[in-house]
């Protein structure tokens, strides 16, 4: 239940980050940012590039932070799983079978000689 809700949480913020990236203006001036002088009187006249940094910021660490989690997440959750412990059940009754069967003696071949 909280990894299906934490998964949520990390694709909403990929899906905030994509487009808070793309509307910041980039050093070159290059950029959906640059497209029009509105953007700039509309968040001031730095073009309001403080916040979507500051967004950016909050925005990349969260997703990193979930990510890192929900790996952590995932990987307690392979290790408990029932389908591993059915496999490692299975090996070891293979296992155990085998160590049971008589071992085979073989004795030494001789290689033929040639006469």
């Amino acid at each position: 239940m909280l990894y299906g809700f934490l998964l949520t949480l990390l694709i909403i913020d990929a899906i905030l980050l994509v487009p808070i990236i793309l509307i910041q203006q980039s050093k070159g001036s290059i950029g959906l940012g640059s497209l029009g002088g509105g953007a700039q009187m509309l968040f001031g006249g730095s073009g309001g590039q403080d916040i979507f940094q500051k967004i950016t910021w909050i925005l990349g660490g969260t997703f990193m932070g979930l990510a890192l989690l929900l790996a952590l997440m995932k990987t307690n959750y392979v290790a408990e799983s029932r389908y591993l412990k059915q496999i490692t059940q299975t090996a070891q009754q293979q296992v155990q079978k085998a160590q049971q069967l008589p071992e085979r003696v073989e004795e030494p071949v001789e290689p033929a000689t040639a006469e």
